[in-house]
């Protein structure tokens, strides 16, 4: 009949066990006084200290926030309500499809820049909120938009704009009552602000209220992370690239403001 060991070898068999535990442990920390990860510094690896979080996702305030003011811009610029149903009517008519012999999709593309001009959507719908404002300046104009965007969407957006000064450098469309008119695009630079940009410069000839009129359009947008900024200038007056550059500069910066939850700074305020 075999014996069952007595209480105290039982003990000392637990303790031995528990040593084994210990030093095998001690092992795998690198041993005892060295350079050894306790528990808490495992935890707080780099990885996990670095990991980046999310960008907050930009609010009705703060794009209304990063509208620039007439005190943002140079000259006699005058900020006005309505800007949002602006739309100068030498934008409106239907291109002339007939005329792309060897590239008719580029016609497509030509349609979807007058409509993106004349809705204030160059580059598409917005994913979350939007806020615009215009000022007017003589026979001029200048529109700034701040909105969000889908990544990919926006991303392709720019792509599309840097693509027109080939497809559409010079195209016909034709208004309701048949009336004629030359549309040219060319690419133009844009200040250096922002992840991403690009500039475009339009002309329409044509006529309003029965007289020759042009219609010049100098365009920009310009991606800050998931938000961009779109400003366009100019009128029947011509272009108006400096006040344009100026409202980049100054917008692209207001919009980084407000991402990183600061308040822009005021513009400088116009003598006179």
């Amino acid at each position: 009949m075999t014996r069952r060991p007595s209480r105290l070898l039982r003990v000392l068999a637990s303790a031995s066990t528990a040593a084994a535990l210990l030093t095998t442990a001690a092992a795998c920390s690198g041993g005892g006084g060295g350079g050894g990860s306790t528990a808490s510094e495992v935890t707080a690896t780099p990885l996990a200290r670095n990991t980046p979080t999310a960008p907050a996702r930009l609010t009705k305030s703060a794009a209304q926030a990063a509208l620039i003011t007439e005190d943002d811009l140079e000259g006699d610029w005058n900020q006005v309500k309505g800007a949002a149903a602006w739309g100068d009517t030498l934008l409106v008519g239907k291109v002339d499809v007939a005329q792309f012999l060897t590239a008719k999709a580029n016609a497509a593309d030509c349609q979807r820049l007058l409509d993106a001009l004349y809705d204030d959507d160059l580059l598409g719908k917005p994913s979350g909120v939007s806020a615009l404002t215009g000022f007017e300046q003589g026979d001029s104009r200048l529109l700034h938009q701040v909105a969000a965007y889908n990544p990919v969407r926006l991303s392709a957006a720019l792509a599309w704009l840097k693509t027109l000064p080939v497809k559409c450098d010079q195209f016909t469309a034709t208004d309701a009552k048949g009336g004629k008119r030359t549309v040219q695009v060319t690419s133009a630079s844009v200040p250096k602000q922002g992840d991403a940009r690009q500039g475009l410069h339009v002309t329409v000839q044509g006529t309003a209220d029965g007289a020759p009129a042009t219609l010049t359009l100098d365009v920009a947008a310009v991606r800050v992370g998931n938000d961009a900024i779109t400003v366009t200038a100019g009128g029947l007056a011509g272009g108006a690239r400096p006040s344009l550059e100026l409202a980049v500069r100054t917008g692209a910066q207001r919009l980084k403001d407000v991402q990183s939850g600061r308040t822009p700074a005021a513009g400088p305020a116009r003598s006179g």
